[in-house]
């Protein structure tokens, strides 16, 4: 059962150069989890503060094994102060908004 995860992140300007400095170790890190099938981080050309979020994952276990590493992580540290609006598609559980 696929998990898919679509959003953005806003980073606040005072985080910016550090969320930039870590996002390619984030990056890096989430694409070698066992059932990460895609993961995409992009920065808006409009908007320098706002990210793109895309995340595929192979089941919802492998998802939830994101999450808990992603909250415990540098990435979690650096940003603890973004806010992120995600819409979680799964086909076990339908769709969940986050925010």
């Amino acid at each position: 059962m696929t998990v898919v995860l679509k959003g953005h992140i806003q980073v606040l300007k005072e985080d910016l150069a550090s969320v930039k400095a870590h996002l390619g170790e984030h990056i890096r890190l989430t694409l070698d989890e066992s059932g990460c099938l895609e993961f995409r981080v992009t920065q808006d050309q409009g908007d320098p503060s706002r990210f793109t979020v895309f995340e595929r994952f192979q089941d919802k276990a492998s998802f939830n094994l994101h999450q808990r590493r992603v909250d415990n992580s540098e990435w979690g540290h650096v940003t603890k102060n973004v806010t992120r609006t995600y819409v979680v598609f799964d086909d076990e559980d339908g769709i969940k908004v986050v925010t």
